[in-house]
């Protein structure tokens, strides 16, 4: 073998082959055959509780695992490079997320904006909290920009300070778009500090610190990880000094991830960018089959032109996801009819995972809400969503139509 050929075997460092490269292909590459890593392609699992000290001057770089551990701070710095983040921190679950954002951000009695429409377990803990007195909530339309400034600066007709405003785009389960850089500049107007809750996007399709965004909380469970083996989370921040305070707080409270799971996703995170192409496919042609079928009364979904966000998705959005909604003709029954034999589709709630999967929403993962809050969101019993997974798209839309003729009849 020649010189020249023994330069082009010598293996680069994980640094010296990353440099240059994008932030995405740098933050779905993490920890790849790092050099302080015996060469390992795959980062190694830390599972160690504590490490030693060299003594009473000696504190190692890791001393305790629920405050930092080297598999954990490996996923945290590939979730703060995809979201162009000054840090992350990775969170045992996505409502330990919203947890860990709320003690940080909003003080006793404070005050904050959410979607009148958003996730029914972000619902349940600010309702909770209010009712306590923890803090006080108005729940707002933020597609309405008109009404999210008016919010911003009033509750209840009464002067007040917003302490934080948390955005979910698309929503969770109307696929509604909120304009990110609009409401970044009418909540910083405000005196508020503003997050979005980028779960149904990931940072492959939306970039929210870019738009304005101070945080990005997500349920890495679900996209991130991809295979509905792991329960987690994560809070990126936009600032430096916001995100020490997020992982300082994350340590007071004790929210932060087990080691095993943060190796899980980051293993999830490699196949990320290959797994939103083929959700992508998968979820033109369901979408096809829901438009052409004579059961389905309507669909939600923000690739379709009618969709009232699809200008907004096209601008903020780098796709209009996999995640869907649709309503059936025939209300509750023909939710029970096209539920009753399905194939293909999993009924179960979360999303995201390689698998296809269908939930209820109004009887499933927005039960928590009352009715009144249902009905204000526009979750309804004849209501199903749907995650489309990647398995081959012909037994897909073979198993939906079998599905869909069955709500029909």
């Amino acid at each position: 073998m020649s010189s020249e050929d023994s330069q082009l075997t010598t293996p680069l460092s994980g640094t010296e082959a990353r440099n240059g490269l994008s932030e995405l292909m740098r933050g779905l590459t993490t920890g790849i055959a790092a050099p302080d890593q015996h060469s390992a392609v795959v980062p190694p699992l830390y599972l160690s509780t504590n490490y030693a000290f060299a003594g009473l001057d000696g504190r190692p770089a890791f001393d305790y695992s629920r405050g930092h551990n080297p598999t954990r701070d490996l996923l945290a710095e590939a979730m703060a490079t995809l979201e162009h983040g000054s840090g992350a921190t990775i969170t045992s679950s996505g409502m330990a997320a919203i947890t860990l954002l709320l003690e940080t951000t909003v003080p006793i009695g404070g005050h904050v904006i959410a979607p009148h429409d958003c996730y029914g377990g972000t619902w349940r803990i600010l309702d909770t909290w209010s009712q306590t007195g923890r803090l006080t909530v108005d729940w707002v339309d933020q597609t309405d920009l008109g009404g999210l400034k008016h919010a911003l600066t009033s509750f209840d007709d009464a002067p007040v300070q917003t302490d934080l405003l948390l955005v979910e785009t698309p929503s969770n389960p109307l696929l509604r778009i909120t304009d990110i850089a609009e409401a970044a500049r009418l909540g910083h107007a405000a005196g508020a500090v503003m997050a979005v809750d980028n779960t149904f996007c990931s940072p492959l399709l939306q970039h929210p610190l870019l738009l304005g965004a101070d945080y990005v909380v997500a349920s890495d469970t679900k996209f991130l990880n991809g295979h509905s083996d792991v329960v987690g989370g994560s809070v990126v921040s936009a600032a430096p000094e916001r995100a020490e305070r997020i992982a300082y707080m994350a340590n007071v409270i004790g929210v932060t991830a087990s080691p095993f799971d943060a190796w899980l996703t980051l293993r999830g995170l490699r196949t990320l960018d290959a797994r939103i192409r083929v959700h992508a496919d998968n979820t033109r042609r369901v979408v096809d089959t829901l438009l052409a079928h004579p059961a389905v009364s309507a669909v939600y979904w923000p690739g379709l032109p009618d969709h009232p966000g699809h200008d907004l998705a096209a601008r903020q959005q780098d796709g209009p996801g996999s995640l869907l909604s649709f309503e059936l003709n025939g209300g509750l029954d023909a939710v029970r009819r096209f539920l009753d034999g399905l194939r293909g589709f999993t009924l179960a709630e979360s999303l995201g995972g390689v698998e296809s999967l269908v939930c209820h929403p109004f009887s499933m993962t927005h039960a928590a809400m009352s009715e009144k809050a249902k009905a204000d969101a526009g979750v309804t019993e004849s209501m199903i969503r749907m995650s489309v997974g990647i398995e081959p798209a012909a037994d897909l839309v073979a198993c939906l139509t079998e599905a869909l003729d069955r709500a029909a009849a």
